[in-house]
């Protein structure tokens, strides 16, 4: 019936058939594709023209609408053809595998002979810092109040040199002044010993002259004056009522001397015996006795006078006479006994000693002194400060701040094996940034003391740079760089070849095995050796430059 009806309008189109469009009429492909043969067909007829069909064209497209399971068959097995062929390029069997494996043919490992320059460095690793670096701490001395902070505080890189304020303490400056000695006590008048002499010598360097003692002196005391006026700042005060004390101790001084004066009058007036006249009227007493002596002698030889009366013991008084003159001579003229004067006179210099003590004691107050938390002794100036711990209003108890050197240097540590191949004053290498590099000099090599912390003994090496630009400073401070410290290099470019070229003949000699062009064997060349460095040997010979050289098989 449906036939029928196909028919029937088959023959109406042909007085219709240019009046359907393209979306009026059924479509064929949207039927095959569905699966519907006879939907396919029935759009075949609605839109074919009325023609008599090609027994041809109808039989190829009854092929392809008719076997459509044939089709999809064929292109499941066109797609697995193709994924075995991409499958087969990539998993190997195991016997390919096992013939990949083999071992390539053996031959010879060569390498040329080059000509280049060796030098044999030790290479270590250093910061670059400033030198010396060090703590600050402030001597208390004679401070009795706190010890704040008021101002001069530096800022960080700040350069401190011979007469620098350090910082204010108190309203009063921390002078610093050159030496190694740290300061122990205040200075004045009087005292000696090893600061007051480091004390001269930094106002030597300083161009003002401390006096030529060994001592703290009034030269000495005149010089701190004046380096406290250089500073800026008024020099340190007397105590109250220094000057009345003064006064005071001299007067006493005065006093003592007189007592002494005295003193020593009497003892020389005890001691210089009888004056001129009394030893002139002791000599007259001997002579009249002597003369009365020999009257009376001559008297008794004379007979006596009738009727005068005669003294038998004349010539004996007489005798005793001249022995008592010589006698009272002999006393007059005898040293005296000065013992008490003589006390007089040492009681009296003591007491003129201590009065001096005393007026010296007195002289202290007034004359400038160094009080000990005033002054900053550092070796190696100038001095860079490196950090500020002390802050404008805080008191000072431990470290203000940390100085060190105004030059940088390469602080580095090297093995014992490698440091016992340097000495002071070897020229290294400093790598600046990723292609630059800068001289060093080594300046120190010292053993690091042992901590129980590292293995083997260490040493220290100091290396100062040679002529750093400002930018260079700038940009390696605080940075760990390599360093490379030539301990053996050649002059100029030399023949070398790596170390597993060489060989050991018969006879200790070293040799290369060279590589003879167009010839299958190769040849055995002695050579001379020389530097090794880098992981190669310098080499003379029958051998140039360019040949090839076996470095293994």
């Amino acid at each position: 019936m449906l036939r029928g009806r196909k028919k029937g309008a088959t023959s109406d189109a042909d007085s219709g058939a240019d009046s359907l469009t393209p979306d009026e009429a059924p479509s064929e492909v949207d039927a095959i594709l569905r699966g519907d043969t006879a939907a396919a067909d029935d759009a075949d007829d609605a839109t074919a023209p009325a023609v008599k069909p090609d027994p041809a064209v109808v039989g190829w497209r009854r092929v392809l609408h008719g076997n459509r399971s044939l089709w999809v068959l064929a292109a499941v097995a066109i797609v697995s053809l193709v994924a075995g062929v991409a499958l087969s390029a990539v998993i190997v069997s195991p016997g390919q595998a096992a013939a990949d494996a083999k071992p390539p043919e053996p031959g010879l490992i060569t390498v040329p002979v080059e000509l280049r320059t060796l030098s044999n460095d030790v290479t270590l690793r250093g910061d670059v810092v400033y030198a010396d670096s060090v703590d600050v701490t402030l001597e208390a001395g004679d401070r009795t109040g706190p010890a704040v902070v008021t101002g001069r505080v530096p800022e960080v890189g700040a350069t401190f040199g011979p007469a620098s304020v350090a910082l204010e303490v108190a309203g009063r400056p921390v002078i610093v002044l050159p030496g190694e000695l740290p300061v122990y006590r205040t200075l004045r008048l009087g005292l000696a010993g090893p600061d007051v002499a480091q004390l001269k010598n930094a106002l030597r360097s300083l161009g003002i002259d401390p006096g030529g003692s060994e001592s703290f002196d009034a030269a000495t005391a005149a010089a701190v004056a004046e380096l406290y006026a250089r500073v800026g700042y008024p020099a340190p005060q007397p105590a109250d009522g220094t000057d009345d004390v003064v006064r005071g101790a001299r007067d006493a001084v005065r006093s003592a001397e007189a007592g002494v004066a005295s003193a020593q009058r009497e003892l020389a007036n005890a001691g210089s015996g009888p004056s001129g006249a009394e030893r002139v009227a002791l000599d007259n007493d001997i002579r009249a006795a002597e003369r009365a002596l020999v009257t009376a002698r001559e008297n008794a030889k004379t007979p006596p006078v009738a009727g005068e009366p005669q003294n038998p013991n004349a010539v004996a008084d007489a005798e005793d006479a001249v022995r008592l003159a010589y006698a009272k001579r002999d006393v007059a003229l005898a040293a005296p006994d000065t013992g008490a004067q003589a006390s007089a006179v040492d009681f009296a210099q003591r007491a003129l000693a201590d009065a001096q003590e005393a007026l010296a004691a007195a002289e202290q107050g007034t004359l400038t002194f160094l009080p000990a938390s005033e002054v900053l002794y550092l070796s190696g100036l100038p001095r860079r400060v490196d950090e500020v711990m002390a802050k404008r209003g805080t008191v000072a108890q431990s470290a203000v701040m940390r100085v060190s050197g105004a030059e940088l240097i390469v602080a580095a540590s090297a093995a014992e094996s490698d440091a016992k191949l340097l000495t002071v004053g070897d020229t290294a290498t400093v790598a600046v940034g990723d292609d630059g590099s800068l001289s060093a000099t080594v300046t120190a090599l010292a053993p690091r003391k042992a901590t129980g912390k590292e293995a083997g003994v260490r040493y220290d090496v100091t290396l100062a740079l040679v002529n750093p630009t400002p930018e260079q400073v700038q940009s390696l401070q605080g940075q760990n760089v390599r360093i490379a410290i030539p301990i053996g290099a050649t002059a100029g470019e030399v023949l070398a070849v790596p170390a597993a070229a060489l060989t050991a003949g018969a006879g200790g000699e070293s040799r290369v095995e060279v590589v003879v062009p167009g010839e299958k064997d190769t040849k055995l060349v002695a050579v001379t050796t020389g530097l090794a460095a880098e992981g190669f040997v310098e080499i003379s010979g029958d051998i140039a430059e360019g040949e090839q050289v076996v470095v293994g098989r």
